[in-house]
């Protein structure tokens, strides 16, 4: 036993890497209020006031610097400090704050390209020498793509895909550089590759490479860390090394690493067991556990990497997805809820409301209801919280899962996901009518669609037996897509930091997705209850829709939209399951766009439903911007019903926007009212909220004076944003959304 774990009860996580274990035979679950939580010390103010002003600098600026004399690695750089005096927890990407990294092995064309946009140039011998000796992910992807997946890429009915940036989504379980320390990490790591025997054929020779690559990478984790003078070897003695100690974990990711989706995990209660020990001990004041926790979440503030214009156009606002999963219940019936999952919460009062980390509140209706009325009040002066519904995901996952990106859930260091995108459902539905022509292009993209050009009227029989044939045919493209991604990623950029914080056996998840999803439902729904005229041009493609007659809309609790929405999520998983995936992975769909939902509408045709060529699509499995016309609780309903478990098992993210008034007259009104709509919702069966309480006019003015609001903050699709960071066409997307006038 380690002399650092004196003072914790024992258990099965002492025997072997079990850091749940560790989690339910010490933590203290709290049902009090917030009034135990301090503001920030002095030394913490110092700090932010310096962090702060560089990202306001880079708002304006678009980046502050970049290094472009080296590449990308866990121990490839300098320390950098923010304010050495004043700083309780250390360590930058690079050495200096806000600095970017160079990762061409993703694709080298992709570094050149976002180097351009902000003024930069390479280093000249990695720009002739880099290409020469080291083939990228990119190189690799396109080399094994097939005809059918290039039409579908370029068409934009598969777009976003990781094929060009790093895939990202790995949760490294970081709590385990803290609980046991490297070098036992790396003991453990060792006696896997020993187990690794057999025929040595080509799956168990590269889980025995693998292995080796994780090996080496927990090393250089080590000596990263021993540039701060801080020895990461032996588990952590106090609250504040804990802290120091899953933070360089993560570090090393984003350091190797420049994934779509970096997430923290699910620290806070883990990270609780320590401050209540030495709170318990004397050794720390709660003013500074709040300290730690605060410094730790500024330093998860200035996680940056540098994306192509092409990037910042799918996923809007320079996120980095450090998702925090908070509170949750247990499986034996108890809240996970500490005092840390305030403090957590509590670091966007200390600190101001931020993006990042994504804060995720992991919701039960059985949670202590002081923490439910406190995650109420945060959201509804922030706007920075999300909301997932644990009732769901813990018979799925258990009780130590964590949130990857927005919306999916895996078990922290058990499973890995291998990230997929999404498919334009809305544009498949126009390759239905038009006989699997691409209504822009103008070429066939998907064979053996009978054409329906003879129709005045579309029968809506006949589009929907196209339409199956069209999901058909994408989900075996869609399929083989990220197959070869993920082969390629394996192969070229290789998460070995991040890989190291799993068990070697670890189950992965292949998370596909779609976008459209109301615009697809509103469509159908127009041909099968109204009568929907197509018009064509001259090479028989509908361009245009006259619509007569009602139709009923997705997103105002009526079955007949609705259940059109639940057959067609269902039916594009089931065919997405017909496909083998790669290294055994389990499907999983998610109904999720981030902000690509404007760009996905660029690359849509004009819809049955009314929507015209070029409009935005809604995002995620929101109802179309003011078609849900029937208040707040008929829209939420009507999403509820998308299903969670085995089809869209990686997430159905909605975006709640409602007027302060309606929530009610004065703060408790407002606490109430919020927390039974999240109640009600989550006991439905839904899965996601993000919930914003603000007026639209609030945008317009931060559209309009953007200096004014320099760190205003929003939910989008999955995320939070800081709203001047998105482009002024994502921001009109933004602010033509529904805001809930009643409840």
């Amino acid at each position: 036993m380690f002399k650092q774990w004196e003072g914790f009860k024992g258990g099965t996580w002492q025997e072997g890497i079990d850091v749940r274990n560790f989690i339910q035979k010490n933590y203290k679950s709290y049902e009090g209020d917030a009034s135990f939580l301090e503001d920030k010390t002095e030394k913490t103010s110092k700090v932010w006031a310096k962090a702060y002003d560089l990202i306001v600098e880079e708002v304006k600026k678009g980046i502050i610097d970049v290094a472009t004399d080296r590449v990308s690695g866990i121990d490839n750089y300098d320390a950098g400090y923010i304010d050495r005096d004043n700083e309780v927890i250390v360590g930058l990407q690079t050495d200096a704050p806000l600095k970017r990294i160079v990762n061409p092995f993703g694709g080298l064309r992709m570094v050149q390209s976002s180097l351009k946009e902000y003024g930069y140039e390479l280093d000249k011998n990695i720009e002739e020498y880099f290409p020469k000796y080291r083939k990228t992910h990119n190189e690799g992807v396109f080399d094994g793509y097939t005809r059918e997946i290039r039409a579908a890429r370029s068409a934009g009915l598969l777009t976003g895909l990781p094929d060009a940036y790093g895939r990202g989504r790995i949760i490294g379980d970081y709590r385990r550089v803290a609980l046991y320390g490297i070098d036992y990490l790396i003991e453990e790591k060792k006696k896997d590759l020993d187990n690794l025997n057999g025929d040595m054929l080509d799956e168990l020779i590269r889980k025995r490479e693998e292995v080796s690559t994780q090996i080496r990478a927990l090393g250089e984790v080590k000596s990263m860390a021993a540039k701060y003078g801080i020895d990461i070897s032996k588990p952590a003695e106090n609250a504040k090394e804990a802290a120091q100690h899953l933070y360089f974990g993560y570090l090393a990711g984003i350091k190797e690493n420049n994934g779509a989706a970096t997430s923290f995990g699910r620290t806070s209660t883990f990270l609780d067991v320590y401050i209540e020990r030495d709170l318990e001990a004397g050794l720390i004041t709660e003013k500074e556990a709040q300290e730690i926790v605060d410094q730790l979440i500024i330093k998860l503030r200035l996680v940056r990497h540098l994306r192509t214009p092409e990037y910042n156009e799918l996923f809007g606002g320079d996120p980095t997805w450090v998702t925090e999963s908070i509170g949750g219940m247990g499986i034996n019936g108890k809240s996970l809820v500490t005092k840390n999952s305030f403090r957590y919460l509590h670091t966007l009062i200390n600190l101001g409301t931020s993006a990042e980390p994504n804060l995720t509140v992991l919701w039960s209706d059985k949670l202590p209801e002081n923490f439910k009325k406190y995650c109420a009040e945060i959201s509804i002066k922030t706007d920075s919280i999300q909301y997932e519904n644990d009732e769901v995901m813990r018979p799925v996952y258990g009780d130590d899962y964590a949130i990857a990106c927005c919306v999916s859930a895996m078990k922290v260091g058990k499973q890995m996901q291998f990230f997929g995108a999404r498919a334009n459902i809305a544009k498949s539905l126009l390759y239905a009518i038009n006989g699997g022509v691409d209504e822009l292009k103008g070429i066939k993209v998907v064979p053996g669609i009978p054409k329906l050009t003879d129709e005045e009227v579309l029968d809506f029989d006949k589009v929907k037996a196209n339409y199956d044939k069209v999901m058909e045919y994408v989900a075996k493209v869609y399929v083989d897509t990220m197959n070869i991604i993920h082969f390629m990623h394996d192969k070229y950029a290789y998460e070995a930091s991040q890989m190291a914080l799993h068990d070697t056996a670890v189950e992965r998840l292949m998370a596909f997705g779609i976008a459209g999803l109301s615009v697809a439902i509103d469509s159908l729904s127009a041909i099968k209850y109204a009568k929907v005229k197509p018009i064509r041009n001259e090479a028989g493609i509908a361009i245009d829709f006259e619509v007569e007659g009602d139709f009923p809309k997705y997103g105002n609790d009526d079955d007949r939209a609705d259940d059109l929405g639940v057959a067609l999520v269902t039916k594009f998983s089931n065919e997405l399951k017909k496909h083998p995936l790669y290294r055994d992975a389990k499907h999983t769909l998610s109904a999720l766009t981030i902000t690509s939902n404007v760009m996905y509408g660029k690359k849509t045709g004009t819809t049955p439903d009314g929507r015209k060529k070029g409009e935005p699509l809604a995002p995620g499995a929101n109802p179309m911007h003011g078609r849900d016309i029937n208040g707040a609780l008929a829209s939420l309903n009507s999403v509820a019903k998308i299903p969670y478990n085995e089809i869209c098992q990686d997430g159905v993210s909605n975006t709640f926007s409602i007027v302060p008034d309606a929530l009610g007259k004065d703060e408790h009104q407002k606490v109430n009212n919020l927390v039974a709509i999240l109640d009600g919702y989550f006991t439905q069966g839904a899965h996601h909220l993000n919930v914003n309480v603000l007026n639209r006019q609030t945008l317009i003015d931060a559209m309009e004076n953007p200096d004014k609001y320099p760190t205003l903050t929003i939910r989008v699709s999955g995320y939070a944003v800081n709203f001047s960071r998105l482009s002024k066409e994502q921001q009109l997307e933004v602010i033509s959304r529904t805001f809930h006038q009643s409840i």
